[in-house]
């Protein structure tokens, strides 16, 4: 078996098992816990504009929707933002791109210290997104899942005025779609890239693009996966969508078609991408230079391809 980018999460067998995540705090309306304090008892915090601080890389799909349904329900100046380098080192995400190379809000250069001051014993892998409390500089979550989902329900005293619903009343069909999905394709790129062995990745390859062929026919006669409507589960297909030809095409060999080459896919794709909130937080440098820098198993030359050309997307 080839040695594998992230060998906690490598199965014997080749196949890539991704970590559970370690913080699951939530933000909720129904916490009991007064202004200023922390969880209470069932782990809730109190919603607070101002208080939190969401850390992404631009780079990742599972912080960039995130991004995209911050702006979309209008609460940039209700949760703040922080970027990270797109380039890891063996400490983690850093805030190099800040002046001084630190967080100006939080004060911390490394993700991994808000990670280790909250728990001191956390030896997994540090993820973003990641909310932050500025008041106690504790992760309140690293619920990439939950994120987005709560942004829609629990902070919607301060959506703006003309904010979409994005999760519908019947929420049966999108939470089965939210799960093939992820499973096969959100999950699935990463299961081809990170396998260790032939057949874990064939296993992985065979799902994805199955998965794929069933979107690509269900986009055949509808603007959006639950029909005219944008919802959670289009954003969570769009991330993994927008960098499939960039990275994962050749960088996780999922390659049997570039996404431009399944003709309701991408239509759909540069739908989405044209829309506000979602094309201007796309940052195709970022995105290239995360994968094909920081997988070093993977592409040990370091070498970021030129292509493809971004300006597909505007057409």
């Amino acid at each position: 078996m080839t040695r594998a980018q992230f060998a906690k999460e490598s199965a014997s067998t080749g196949e890539w098992k991704r970590q559970g995540n370690r913080f699951t705090g939530r933000i909720s309306p129904e916490s009991a816990s007064v202004s200023g304090a922390g969880p209470d008892e069932d782990g809730l915090w109190p919603v607070e504009p101002g208080r939190y601080r969401l850390v992404v890389s631009l780079a990742c799909p599972w912080a960039h929707r995130s991004v995209i349904v911050r702006k979309l329900l209008g609460l940039e100046d209700a949760i703040s933002l922080a970027i990270v380098d797109p380039i890891r080192d063996e400490q983690g995400w850093r805030f190099t791109l800040d002046p001084g190379g630190q967080d100006p809000v939080l004060g911390i250069s490394y993700l991994s210290e808000a990670y280790l001051g909250t728990d001191p014993e956390y030896a997994g892998r540090v993820t973003v997104p990641a909310i932050v409390d500025t008041v106690t500089g504790l992760v309140v979550t690293n619920d990439y899942p939950q994120i987005t989902l709560d942004l829609s329900t629990e902070w919607k005293a301060f959506h703006k005025p003309d904010a979409p619903q994005l999760i519908p009343a019947e929420r049966a069909e999108m939470d089965a779609l939210i799960a093939d999905i992820y499973t096969d394709v959100n999950n699935g790129v990463y299961r081809c890239g990170f396998a260790t062995s032939q057949e874990a990745y064939e296993q992985a390859y065979d799902a994805l693009f199955a998965r794929l062929d069933e979107l690509e026919q269900r986009l055949a006669d509808r603007e959006y996966l639950l029909g005219d409507t944008l919802s959670e589960v289009d954003i969570r297909l769009f991330t993994t969508l927008v960098r499939f030809d960039a990275v994962y095409h050749g960088h996780f060999k999922c390659n049997r078609v570039k996404l431009t080459e399944l003709p309701n896919l991408w239509a759909y794709a540069r739908r989405l991408y044209q829309l506000p909130g979602f094309g201007e937080t796309v940052d195709f440098d970022q995105i290239k230079r995360h994968y094909y820098l920081t997988h070093d198993q993977i592409n040990p030359t370091g070498i970021v391809p030129k292509g493809p050309d971004p300006r597909v997307w505007e057409s």
